[in-house]
């Protein structure tokens, strides 16, 4: 089973995030990425759902035209875990090709 970060480890790994937030209310963290057209959006959900399945961990994310809302929470953790941020990292990445 997947464990939730403590305080000082979520901390440290935001730092390293850029454009990540909390989301009020819920331990979880959320970002908006914008593309160029809905075929670039799509490419990117299409590349990320590759590497959750791998991972056998799925975002919370919505899409319309050319954003997606992403929200990553470990829900058998009850809140942010390593693999939030292992996801976040390849999302970020990602999103610069």
């Amino acid at each position: 089973m997947t464990s939730k970060l403590d305080p000082a480890a979520r901390a440290a790994a935001l730092a390293k995030l850029s454009h990540w937030a909390d989301v009020p209310g819920r331990d979880a963290i959320q970002r908006k990425f914008v593309f160029v057209n809905f075929n670039q959006a799509f490419g990117f959900m299409s590349r990320v759902a590759l590497i959750a399945e791998k991972m056998d961990h799925h975002p919370e994310w919505f899409n319309v035209y050319k954003t997606v809302d992403v929200t990553l929470t470990t829900h058998d953790a009850a809140g942010l875990s390593e693999k939030d941020i292992a996801l976040a990292t390849f999302m970020d990445a990602a999103a610069k090709n």
